[in-house]
């Protein structure tokens, strides 16, 4: 099987190239799908635009992975938007979206210190994780809401599929910072399908279904070290995993950080408001500024929303 290509330009000599890459699976005999994430360019692109002490630049790494690992799943162009709100932590609002391949994402603090190794209630305090799909084609918009609990956001998204979705779901997740490649994430998702992919029985959503119990105790076994190491290809985790059952593999869309503002695309939002609305929005030296949080990029334009 042939390697992911580079997202990157050339890499630094001696820097191997850009592993970002999406693997969906199945193993239908299990009625069981799935899919492994690695984030290694496009992750350090999002980093990079933004001072996070490691703490936080891991958390957001961690929802980017879960946002590419549940954006994956689209079978369209729409956009999935993953972001936690809270109060009583230090991390006050975390963002993180996925569109086309394409994955961006910001969070605020209050700028206390954050607990290495924390919780979610540590980092966040009382809050909730919303996820939300936005439909190609102006369809019907879904979201799910569940409270911020747990050991981590992967946690916190498992309760979301078996609340909302009523889908026995196995999350795993890992970020860690490398001294050659910056950082470096990997994630697996595991599911549990309520009917076999092609046909077949209606089959029970019970956590303890003897298929799902099965791939359960073999998805489990995966530590952090196998997810963020680059020489482990994603086929050779999953039959780590699998090689007993046979398993299907589906190259997804190469994983990229993709923020979408533009100075043309601010100027047209802005073009859009009345003129005594714009007069509101410019400051004492009679210009408009507008900040992107996703890319940290500042924007101006004058009272009449042109490019200044």
């Amino acid at each position: 099987m042939t390697s992911a290509p580079a997202l990157a330009p050339a890499p630094l000599e001696g820097v191997a190239p850009a592993a970002d890459r999406v693997l969906g699976f199945s193993v239908a005999a299990r009625n069981v799908r799935g899919h492994v994430v690695r984030l290694d360019a496009a992750l350090n692109a999002v980093l990079a635009a933004h001072d996070y002490p490691a703490p936080l630049a891991t958390l957001l790494g961690e929802a980017l992975l879960l946002t590419t690992l549940l954006g994956a799943q689209l079978r369209d162009d729409g956009q999935l938007t993953l972001q936690a709100q809270a109060k009583g932590g230090p991390v006050e609002l975390l963002v993180a979206d996925w569109r086309a391949g394409q994955v961006r994402g910001y969070l605020r603090s209050d700028g206390s210190a954050v607990p290495v190794g924390g919780d979610l209630a540590a980092l966040f305090g009382t809050g909730h994780l919303a996820i939300t799909l936005d439909p190609v084609g102006g369809g019907e918009r879904y979201q799910g809401i569940v409270p911020l609990e747990g050991a981590s956001l992967a946690e916190a998204a498992e309760l979301y599929f078996f609340q909302s979705e009523q889908l026995p779901t196995l999350l795993k997740i890992a970020v860690r910072w490398d001294g050659t490649r910056g950082w470096i994430g990997g994630g697996l998702l595991v599911q549990h399908l309520a009917r076999a992919e092609i046909g077949g029985e209606r089959l029970s959503v019970a956590d303890m279904h003897p298929d799902w119990s099965h791939v359960l105790a073999l998805a489990a076994t995966t530590t952090d070290g196998e997810l963020t190491d680059l020489d482990l290809s994603e086929e050779a985790l999953l039959w780590r995993l699998f090689h007993d059952e046979e398993v299907r593999v589906t190259p997804g869309p190469v994983p990229a950080r993709g923020c979408r503002c533009s100075l043309a695309h601010i100027a047209d939002v802005i073009g859009q408001f009345p003129a005594d609305e714009r007069a509101e929005m410019a400051g004492d030296d009679g210009r408009i500024k507008v900040d992107c949080e996703f890319c940290a990029r500042s924007f101006t334009l004058d009272a009449e929303g042109v490019p200044a």
